[in-house]
């Protein structure tokens, strides 16, 4: 008599990078913050061309050109895998016209390109595998290379006491139902001495299977002022840090600001813009 068949887990039927950028990104509002930025620095100009670098499966690259039919952007990441579902999932939704004005190269960020750009954007803490202040300064050298006179550099940044907590994982649904799915970031180890920090991405399904550490990353914790200094080292004539408005009655993204003060938060995240 045959075995009845084993029922398929949901984790097993699941798509990381589909559930990965449900629950980590948003591009719109990056495209937003990116217009603020490069505005605030240049008198109200709007920039048209955009490299991603850390792209993954450039996403945002997509959302940049979909917002204006005169804008180009630019994805580079050395992963194949990540950046061929990129090209089957986001890409292929654009339309013929959308995806001209759009190129993938997959290739170290640590490498200079035409055309340069009005906006480089490193994301999701993506240049914090540089561990040591060598490499990290080399790599804003570079960026900053990539850029048009007048260009910016945009960053994101996390801290907060609790980012240092060692197996500690922060949960959120992200979507509801039998098909739903809840995002796990686990922090899983932090060196003081080295500032080297792990940390993994995971997914639990309704059925209560999961796609366990289905991202990892092995990053140094940098801080704010020692970006900053690097940056000014790397030949930026100006950074500044945004904080997210205390804005309740927003119905959209959060909205950001400069700032040069801000309250011990226990968890924050900030943006950090560097100015050609």
């Amino acid at each position: 008599m045959a075995k009845p068949k084993k029922k398929q887990r949901m984790a097993d039927k699941a798509d990381k990078f589909d559930c990965y950028q449900k629950s980590v990104q948003t591009p719109e509002h990056e495209v937003q913050f990116f217009e603020q930025a490069f505005g605030e620095a240049n008198q109200g100009k709007k920039p048209t061309s955009l490299r991603e670098d850390f792209c993954g499966t450039f996403a945002v690259c997509c959302e940049w050109v979909k917002s204006n039919n005169t804008r180009t952007a630019v994805g580079v990441d050395l992963c194949g895998e990540t950046l061929e579902w990129g090209r089957g999932h986001n890409l292929s939704a654009l339309n013929e016209e959308e995806q001209s004005r759009l190129r993938v190269l997959e290739q170290d960020v640590r490498k200079k390109n035409r055309p340069l750009v009005d906006v480089l954007a490193a994301q999701n803490f993506s240049f914090w595998l540089f561990k040591t202040r060598s490499e990290l300064l080399e790599y804003f050298k570079i960026a900053r290379s990539n850029l048009k006179a007048g260009g910016v550099m945009i960053m994101d940044m996390m801290g907060g006491g609790d980012c240092y907590q060692e197996d500690s994982v922060d949960k959120r649904i992200i979507k509801k139902g039998k098909k739903g799915f809840q995002y796990w970031w686990e922090q899983a180890s932090f060196n003081p001495v080295t500032a080297d920090a792990s940390f993994y991405i995971s997914f639990k399904f309704a059925d209560g299977s999961k796609l366990k550490r289905a991202f990892e990353y092995h990053w140094r914790f940098w801080t704010i002022p020692e970006v900053r200094e690097l940056l000014e080292e790397a030949g930026f004539r100006e950074s500044h840090v945004y904080w997210e408005n205390d804005d309740e009655d927003s119905e959209n993204y959060a909205t950001w600001s400069r700032g040069t003060n801000a309250s011990s938060d226990p968890s924050w995240i900030c943006y950090i813009v560097g100015l050609k």
